[in-house]
């Protein structure tokens, strides 16, 4: 009997330590992310180089969209390990904001790639078609654009949804939108969404490239922009595979509760958190000019004594 104890007991100790190494795996990451992401708009904002310039805005936007996304995912992820109990409204809240940041990106790409586009194809009007007031224009309609989904919801919860302030054990998107209007305005609105912005990033990459092939000078700008825009449409691959978490949930769902779990948890870090993490670090170290500065305030100066003068 004691033998069965000291196994049973050794079995927790186990579980307990698998579960404090998962969640320090989990957390870490999206915390220095954060950091990393937090670094690079500070750099942003630091020098006037990057200020007013429409491709550095758009940078620093998409920078704060993902930190939004990673957030909102690690709290999301807190609360579910600690299992806190709150009320459907907050739980609502919290899914919709997920929701929200995560159409923000591919939209926020098609501007990006729409900006490169404007460069190359129209280098005489890109001054006055990329200017400030214009970016923060596109950067207003990419939020509008984002918002209508979750817009809907929220109407839709509040009116045929659940009680609002009632509790409930776990917060999941399942549990708060559970209807199958929900479920096909989710994937109308991802599709449209998705698709429009795929329509656009490949038009401005072959609109780029036939450019780049046609032009006798600056052709390394022009390809310089069209791998730009082929990032985008790697990072566009990305967010897209986020809507298949749904479908991956489900089925691990199938699977016995300890398997289920870890199979859920290697499919959040895939495909939720670390597209988030690599996209703007990717994109942010392929700058000549922005790469030294981030350097230097990444790592203190201690790398680099002397600090970057960018004018």
């Amino acid at each position: 009997m004691e033998n069965a104890s000291n196994i049973a007991s050794n079995a927790d100790d186990y579980y307990t330590y698998f579960y404090v190494l998962r969640f320090g795996l989990s957390v870490i990451p999206v915390v220095f992310f954060i950091y990393v992401n937090c670094i690079m708009l500070f750099t942003l904002n630091r020098k006037a180089a990057f200020q007013g310039v429409s491709r550095y805005i758009l940078f620093g936007h998409m920078l704060f969209a993902d930190s939004l996304q990673l957030l909102s995912s690690m709290v999301s992820y807190l609360i579910a390990v600690v299992k806190v109990y709150m009320t459907n409204g907050l739980c609502v809240i919290l899914v919709l904001l997920a929701s929200l940041t995560t159409r923000i990106a591919p939209l926020n790409l098609a501007v990006m790639a729409l900006e490169r586009y404007s460069a190359i194809c129209f280098p005489l009007r890109h001054a006055e078609i990329a200017t400030t007031k214009w970016t923060g224009v596109a950067i207003g309609v990419v939020w509008v654009l984002g918002s209508l989904n979750a817009v809907i919801r929220f109407f839709l919860f509040v009116t045929i949804g659940p009680p609002f302030f009632e509790v409930q054990a776990y917060c999941r998107k399942s549990n708060s939108f559970d209807s199958k209007l929900h479920s096909d305005i989710d994937k109308v609105f991802a599709i449209v969404y998705f698709a429009l912005v795929g329509l656009i990033i490949i038009y401005t990459y072959v609109a780029i490239m036939v450019e780049a092939k046609s032009v006798s000078s600056d052709k390394s700008k022009a390809t310089k922009a069209q791998n730009t825009v082929l990032l985008h449409l790697i990072q566009l691959g990305l967010c897209l595979s986020s809507f298949a978490v749904g479908v991956l949930n489900e089925l691990a769902s199938r699977l016995e509760v300890d398997k289920s779990r870890n199979v859920m948890y290697v499919i959040f870090m895939l495909f939720i958190i670390l597209p988030r993490c690599l996209s703007p670090v990717i994109y942010g170290l392929r700058d000549k000019m922005f790469r030294p500065v981030f350097v230097y305030y990444f790592t203190f100066g201690l790398r680099n004594k002397i600090k970057p003068e960018v004018n």
